[in-house]
C-alpha cells in the first residue's frame, strides 16, 4: 500500500546536526545550514531517507520535544494511524510497512487529524484512557500541522514540547507552508519510486516477450542450394510486430515469408506469434502462395483481427532451388527488389496484390513468377526500413534503399550490412520509430 505521509520526524543519524541554539544564530548561519540541508536532500531519491535526513538536520529548529506523524488514509473516523514517531528506536517505512504501524481508535491525536486545522495547544491535559497518552506523556504543549491532499487533510505532523507554551502562534503560518511543501516533495519522490519500480517490472515482462519472440524466428539462415540468405531483424521496442520465416517444402522448394503487424510493442508481438503458429499449422500438401495468404487471412479475420482493427502485411513466395523460379504473392506488403548482375535495382510488383491480412475474409491474392539469375540479389523488407525518419523528420525512402542495394558488395551479407549501415547513418540504430526487417538472397 502506497502512502504519502510527509512527516518530518525520525531518529537523528550521523552527519551535521542542528545546533541546540539554532534559533539564536545569525540569519547568515541559519541560511547556510538550510542551504546545506537542501543540498544533501537533493542527492537522495529514496523518500524514507529524505525524511530521515530532513529530520536530522532540522532537529532543534523548533522547540525541543518530539514529533509524531499521523495519517487517516484508508481509515474512517475516529481511527488514525501513527506513521512516524521520533521516540521509536526503529522507524518502519510508512509507504511499504503499513502493517507494522499502530492504529488509534480515538483520543486527542485522532481529534486533531479529523479537524484538519493548524492548532497550537499551549497546555495539555489528557484523560487517563486517552489512546494518545503513550505518545504524549512527555508533552506539555503541542503544535499540529495538517497536510492536505486533494483538498483533504489526510495527514498531520504533531510537534510536541517539553514545556508549556512551547510554540509561538506567529510562527505557525510559515511552518504550515514549509511542512506542506516538504510533504508534496516527499509524495513526488514516492510516486517517482513507484513509477520506477513499475517501469522495471514492465521492462522485465517485455524482455520475456522479446525472448519468446526471438525464439520464434529462424535460428540461422536456411541451406538452399542456389540461394545465399542473410537476414536482419530489429524491433522498435523490446518486442515488435515484424517477422520472417523459411519453410522447407518437398521437391527442392522453399517457402520464404516476411510479415509486418500493424502497430508496435507487445500487442503486435502477440499477433505475430499467432501468425507464426497459423503458418506452421497449414494442413495438407504445400499450397501456392496466394492460397497460403487466403488461408491466413480467413483465420485472422475469423478469430483475431476484426474486433481489434489490427492487420498484417505479408510477402510469401515459394522458391524452386532447381529452376531458380520464385512464385510469390503479396498482402499489402512492399514489393521485393532485385539487383541485377549489372547493378541495376528494380522492383518486382505482385500481380493482383491484395489487402493486408485480417481486414476482409474473402480477399483474393494473385501470384507472380520471377526467374532469378545467378549473381542477382533478391531483397525483401518491411516498411520500417524505408520509413525510418531522421531528426529532421525526413524519411529514408525508396531511393536511398535502392542506392544502398546497388552500392553493396556481391553477396547477401554485404547487401544487408550496407542497408543497415545506411539506415543507421540516416536515422540512427538505437532510436527507431518502427521495426526493421531485411531478408536478402543472393542467387548462386
Amino acid at each position: 500500500m502506497t502512502q504519502t505521509e510527509p512527516a518530518t520526524s525520525a531518529q537523528p543519524g550521523p552527519g551535521a546536526a542542528v545546533p541546540v541554539n539554532f534559533r539564536e544564530l545569525s540569519w547568515q548561519d541559519r541560511l547556510a545550514h538550510v542551504v546545506e540541508t537542501m543540498r544533501e536532500m537533493s542527492l537522495q531519491t529514496d523518500p524514507q531517507q529524505v525524511v530521515t535526513t530532513f529530520a536530522r538536520r532540522m532537529r532543534g529548529t523548533i522547540e525541543p520535544g518530539h514529533t509524531i506523524s499521523l495519517s487517516r488514509r484508508g481509515l474512517s473516523a475516529p481511527r488514525v494511524r501513527v506513521t512516524r514517531n521520533s521516540q521509536w528506536q526503529t522507524q518502519p517505512d510508512p509507504w511499504r510497512e503499513t502493517h507494522l504501524l499502530p492504529v488509534l481508535g480515538g483520543g486527542l491525536l485522532s481529534d486533531l487529524v479529523y479537524r484538519e486545522k493548524a492548532v497550537i495547544l499551549p497546555g495539555l491535559s489528557l484523560a487517563p484512557d486517552d489512546p494518545s497518552r503513550p505518545y504524549l506523556e512527555h508533552a506539555k504543549s503541542l503544535m499540529a500541522i495538517p497536510h492536505f491532499e486533494d483538498g483533504v487533510g489526510l495527514n498531520m505532523v504533531v510537534h510536541t514540547a517539553f514545556r508549556e507554551n512551547g510554540f509561538k502562534p506567529e510562527s505557525l503560518p510559515e511552518l504550515v507552508l514549509s511542512s506542506n511543501l516538504f510533504g508534496r516533495a516527499t509524495k513526488n519522490l514516492v510516486l517517482s519510486r513507484d513509477l520506477r519500480e513499475a517501469y522495471n517490472a514492465l521492462d522485465a515482462e517485455l524482455r520475456s516477450v522479446q525472448a519468446m519472440q526471438l525464439a520464434l524466428l529462424p535460428q540461422g539462415p536456411p541451406r538452399i542450394a542456389t540461394l545465399d540468405v542473410a537476414t536482419h531483424y530489429q524491433t522498435s521496442t523490446r518486442a515488435g510486430g515484424d517477422s520472417y520465416d523459411f519453410f522447407k517444402l518437398p521437391d527442392g522448394r522453399w517457402g520464404l515469408m516476411v510479415a509486418d503487424v500493424s502497430g508496435h510493442g507487445t500487442p503486435a508481438a502477440v499477433l505475430m506469434a499467432v501468425v507464426h503458429a497459423l503458418s506452421h499449422m497449414m494442413p495438407g500438401e504445400p499450397w501456392p502462395p496466394g492460397t497460403v495468404l487466403s488461408y491466413l487471412n480467413r483465420a485472422l479475420c475469423e478469430r483475431y483481427t476484426l474486433a481489434s482493427g489490427a492487420f498484417v502485411t505479408m510477402l510469401y513466395g515459394v522458391y524452386d532451388e532447381r529452376t531458380r523460379v520464385l512464385r510469390f504473392a503479396s498482402a499489402g506488403h512492399p514489393a521485393p527488389l532485385v539487383r541485377g548482375v549489372n547493378g541495376d535495382v528494380r522492383e518486382v510488383e505482385a500481380v493482383g496484390a491484395g489487402l493486408p491480412l485480417g481486414i476482409t475474409p474473402d480477399e483474393v491474392y494473385g501470384e507472380r513468377d520471377v526467374t532469378l539469375e545467378p549473381g542477382q540479389v533478391l531483397v525483401m523488407y518491411t516498411d520500417g526500413i524505408t520509413e525510418a525518419f531522421n531528426g529532421e523528420r525526413r524519411m529514408f525512402g525508396d531511393q536511398r534503399l535502392r542506392d544502398a542495394i546497388r552500392d553493396a558488395g556481391r553477396d547477401a551479407n554485404d547487401v544487408v550490412n550496407t542497408i543497415v549501415a545506411r539506415v543507421g547513418e540516416f536515422a540512427g540504430l538505437t532510436s527507431r520509430n518502427d521495426d526493421r526487417t531485411i531478408v536478402a538472397a543472393g542467387v548462386r
